[in-house]
């Protein structure tokens, strides 16, 4: 199970540039709401796509669906770290609890 980061964790990490945020629910999900800067990989692409759009694995990655509830961020955690991912953290909340709290997101 990846490690966790907490909402104020991630929205320190964004402001400062030490992190990149992964998008795992892709499609009409992605283009319509996701967080600064988040690249798209849902778990049928972490294979086909995680060195293309992630090619440091030593970078701080976090991974994110809609809500704990959502298995789809912890699957591409998962992965990552299977892949040879170094420091992959999952923000288990995700962009409900994000967009909840009156943070910015962008569209595609």
């Amino acid at each position: 199970m990846p490690a966790l980061i907490t909402r104020d964790e991630l929205k320190a990490s964004l402001t400062a540039g030490t992190v990149t945020v992964v998008d795992t629910l892709g499609g009409e999900y992605y283009a319509a709401r996701h967080l600064p800067g988040a690249v798209e990989l849902t778990p049928g692409q972490v294979d086909a796509r995680a060195a293309t759009v992630l090619p440091d694995r030593d970078a701080a990655i976090v991974t994110y669906c809609s809500n704990p509830a959502c298995p789809n961020s912890g699957q591409v955690a998962d992965r990552l770290t299977a892949l040879g991912y170094r420091n992959v953290r999952k923000y288990r909340e995700g962009i409900q609890d994000w967009v909840a709290a009156g943070l910015p997101t962008e569209s595609a």
